[in-house]
């Protein structure tokens, strides 16, 4: 059984990992983690980097970050919720390996259960034997069909605007340097505050991509906003940066050319956030040369400029800024080609001071009230131009 039954009919418990253990060296490396009761799992490979990806029921993972810290065979292990119904764990590996034993075996007392996985080291070539030989369609190949629905259905006419808050589930995003505060759990609370001040606006109306811990690939993110005919797609992010002295708010928009190096690799770090919740890496499909769909990314862009501008205009003198605080990347969440779109960086998790403001109510509520500003002003002058 790979979850307990509620008595009233209710969705099953999650089960509750609540150990964990790592031993081994660069040749086999050893990992035990501790149920409550017998999770059901799956196995799979991923190439590109070398990947194992062990799929669960429902996880509350109880245990301690330390006790799974990426040793041995791997140099990264990430874990947490994929959806309502599932869980994941992600081990990137350093070099091709392959699970010599993967089992659940009762506890010597009786009541609990261990998911024991030993991996050990292969060819290149037999890692990819493995990932050829199996058949597994990743949630990638799933079709979004609705939105996590808005506080109040739109109305013909409605302003709709999709709040997306970075990061969630498997997928933590930054720690805070002081509090080792989430990035994941930041985003969804000011996400949640910006939803319900722009809902308080006649007129328009704002829906969260995600409302819970749970996560979604890039792709689904512009496909819920698309679905929902959002006329406004503003995602919610707080990065870390080495540099721990910079801090403040930026506004990105989408360019196939980065505007500097800090703005490429926040770009691609952000874009490898499928990779680190185990998706394989599809390739994009050529582009239709389409000279309408072409002139619809281009106004979009102008679209997507002329927000993020209103959204400076409205921190001048309000919000701490980076300097130069509009820059632009390839950000794979920008890319709807018919919706405006930018992606906010709230500040750095990285920088004491900002932290303190991320987690603070009465400031999430002053930028909430800003952003609102500016996408009345924003909507204004598109009205105003017959958009």
């Amino acid at each position: 059984m790979a979850t307990a039954i509620a008595a009233d009919g209710a969705k099953p418990e999650p089960l509750l990992a609540y150990g964990a253990r790592i031993i081994g060296d660069d040749a086999r490396t050893r990992i035990v983690i501790d149920f409550d009761q017998a999770p059901s799992f799956s196995i799979h490979y991923i190439a590109n980097p070398e990947r194992i990806v062990v799929d669960l029921p429902a996880t509350a993972f109880g245990f301690d970050t330390k006790q799974l810290e990426a040793r041995g065979l791997f140099k990264d292990i990430r874990y947490g919720a994929m959806g309502e119904d599932s869980a994941r764990i992600v081990l990137t590996a350093i070099k091709p390996v392959k699970l010599a034993i993967a089992k659940v075996q009762q506890d010597e007392d009786g009541k609990g259960h261990r998911l024991v996985l030993d991996a050990e080291m292969t060819s290149k070539e037999a890692f990819a034997a493995l990932v050829k030989a199996q058949t597994w369609n990743g949630a990638d190949d799933q079709q979004v069909t609705s939105a996590i629905p808005a506080a109040e259905a739109a109305k013909p006419g409605d302003f709709v605007i999709a709040v997306d808050a970075g990061h969630g589930g498997i997928d933590t995003g930054a720690i805070g340097v002081d509090t080792k505060t989430e990035e994941k759990q930041v985003t969804l609370a000011f996400a949640k505050a910006l939803a319900d001040r722009l809902n308080r606006e006649p007129g328009i109306k704002a829906f969260l991509t995600r409302d819970n811990d749970e996560f979604l690939s890039l792709s689904e993110r512009v496909q819920i906003a698309r679905q929902n005919h959002a006329g406004l797609f503003i995602s919610l992010h707080a990065d870390t940066l080495k540099q721990k002295d910079i801090r403040g708010a930026t506004v990105y928009t989408i360019s196939d050319k980065a505007s500097d190096k800090l703005a490429a690799d926040l770009a691609e770090r952000e874009n490898l956030s499928d990779q680190i919740a185990g998706k394989e890496t599809v390739a994009e499909p050529p582009e239709v040369a389409d000279i309408l769909l072409d002139l619809t990314r281009r106004e979009t862009q102008a679209f997507s400029i002329s927000l993020a501008e209103s959204v400076l205009n409205s921190f001048k003198d309000q919000i701490g800024t980076i300097n130069n605080p509009h820059r632009h990347a390839g950000f794979q969440v920008l890319r709807a080609p018919d919706v405006p779109s930018i992606l906010v960086e709230l500040g750095f998790l990285s920088n004491v001071e900002d932290e303190k403001l991320l987690l603070d109510e009465a400031w999430r509520g002053k930028m909430a009230d800003l952003m609102t500003d500016a996408v009345k002003r924003y909507r204004s002058s598109v009205v105003a131009n017959g958009g």
